[in-house]
């Protein structure tokens, strides 16, 4: 038996399988190789990820679309090698020895992932530096307090659109329209926001037949973006990265603007869907969230470990002959960074049962000079979305069988295509409001004294120093560890005399005395 490829990576595990051969249907391709696409590699990754493992250790060889040869990294610690040394591992596409031999066609499915382009995920060195420096400058003049507000807004609007049904899909009506509702504000496009826009931000990682016209659609929404904020600039994430010192021009603007819109709305939209998952079908995990053992964001984190939105990025090229797990890599081989098994990774995760609360040691956002930039807006997308529709529907219950959800997969991950729960319907709230439980407050009984002053019990010290004439106190919050506004003059009139519980005690010691 021989192999078809004239160069492949790894040598082939055994005889090329007849075509008419099961295995065909097993993902088993040329060479032996198994495949990181079809219908096991969908259904079943993390069973996918075990074979590889027991196979070929840390770093295995699989098959892409078309069969063209590339290799899993596996393992945790090669994982953040390869990340961290763009000096051996590139993330310029160009060097690809399957684009240079024709083996890989300029319309494959998966060429809106790797075809290069003026971005700073496809460059290295100095270039990748001076466009990746004028991205995090323009995220942090993000105001996170702002964009948590609107996360909270949008996720009161869009649970006002179903409350009253008493029924949902949590993933078509909610995990995938906030998270792009809410970047297109950011970047500065909110009329730009329909369901055209989250269908082809979807699309257009999955390495389908439309993908490349869906790419087309999103670029081209954001290209008349750049021209506007041109002409009109505003406040807006657009505005800032035609305005930064780095002097970007149209094309990587839009290209930047593109990378951003999808990689935070695909993440998003596949973490709050995951989240929502868990705490439906894990007994355990809605039992620790509802009853304040696990906050939101530690649920984020957990599921950030468990069910990363994206399970592998492709990719980075080999500069030169080197080596890796093991395994000899040529130069312009192709290198897939694997997420989710190196989650898994026994090395680093003996026990996939274990709590993982506050760790945040997982590859979720990829790692070294390319780890997604985004990752915070992305969290915090999750967690008040996520926080804003428990609060506002606490008794949401999955409404099918868990065995009967399914997946969609594809080479950077794999998203629930529906997720139905039922809840108790519910009228509609002002969607200007922070997100309530929706419970009235009791009626107040007659007899009940209701102050709008905090009382607290005093602290026994030494009595404080008199302050200089027209100096303004200000009071500390130790608990909060946050300073106070003094009370306007007159609201709270001062005690000059002895306290109440001081005159007290004296006038039972004067009595005890029998003076």
């Amino acid at each position: 038996m021989t192999t078809p490829f004239h160069y492949e990576p790894g040598a082939a595990q055994g005889p090329v399988p007849p075509p008419e051969c099961p295995a065909h249907g097993l993902g088993i391709g040329p060479g032996g190789l198994r495949r990181f696409y079809g219908p096991e590699a969908e259904r079943d990754p993390h069973g996918l990820y075990d074979k590889l493992r027991a196979e070929h250790g840390t770093v295995a060889p699989v098959l892409l679309h078309g069969d063209v040869p590339a290799w899993l990294v596996l393992g945790h610690s090669e994982n953040l090698h390869m990340t961290r040394t763009p000096s051996q591992f590139s993330r310029d596409s160009r060097r690809w020895r399957a684009l240079q031999d024709g083996s890989v066609a300029p319309d494959h499915p998966l060429a809106p992932i790797f075809t290069w382009q003026p971005m700073c995920v496809f460059a290295d060195g100095a270039t990748h530096e001076r466009l990746r420096g004028a991205v995090t400058d323009s995220m942090g003049r993000i105001d996170t307090r702002g964009v948590r507000r609107h996360v909270n807004r949008h996720s009161n609007r869009l649970v006002n659109d179903f409350c009253q049904e008493g029924r949902v899909d949590l993933v078509s009506q909610f995990a995938e329209r906030l998270p792009m509702m809410v970047m297109c504000a950011i970047i500065g496009m909110p009329e730009e926001y329909n369901d055209r826009m989250v269908q082809a931000a979807r699309d257009m990682t999955r390495g389908t037949a439309t993908a490349v016209a869906s790419n087309t659609y999103v670029l081209d929404a954001l290209t008349r973006l750049v021209q506007r904020r041109r002409r009109e600039p505003a406040d807006d994430f657009a505005t800032w990265l035609v305005e930064h010192p780095a002097g970007l021009n149209d094309q990587e603007v839009s290209e930047h603007l593109r990378l951003i819109l999808i990689a935070s709305y695909e993440a998003t939209a596949n973490l709050i869907a995951n989240v929502l998952r868990m705490v439906l079908t894990d007994p355990r995990f809605r039992a620790r969230l509802s009853g304040g053992h696990m906050t939101v964001p530690e649920a984020v984190e957990q599921t950030l470990w468990d069910e990363p939105p994206f399970t592998a990025v492709f990719g980075r090229w080999a500069v030169g002959d080197t080596e890796l797990g093991g395994k000899q890599i040529k130069a312009g081989d192709a290198l897939i960074v694997g997420i989710a098994p190196a989650n898994t990774d026994p090395v680093v995760r003996p026990d996939l049962t274990a709590d993982m609360a506050g760790n945040r040691a997982h590859l979720a956002f990829s790692g070294g000079p390319h780890e997604c930039p985004g990752q915070d807006i992305g969290r915090a997308i999750a967690d008040v979305g996520v926080d804003a529709l428990l609060m506002r529907l606490p008794d949401l219950e999955l409404a099918v069988e868990e065995s009967e959800l399914s997946w969609i997969g594809n080479i950077m991950g794999r998203h629930l295509v529906e997720l139905p729960a039922d809840f108790a319907a519910r009228a509609p709230q002002d969607d200007k409001e922070p997100p309530s439980m929706g419970r009235p407050n009791p009626p107040r009984q007659d007899w009940e004294v209701q102050s709008t002053v905090r009382h607290t019990a005093p602290t026994p010290g030494r009595a404080p120093a008199a302050a200089p004439t027209g100096a303004t106190a200000t009071a500390v919050d130790e608990s909060e560890g946050a300073a106070f506004a003094p009370s306007p003059v007159g609201r709270i009139p001062q005690q000059r005399g002895e306290s109440a519980p001081a005159r007290l005690w004296r006038a039972v010691s004067r009595w005890w005395s029998g003076s």
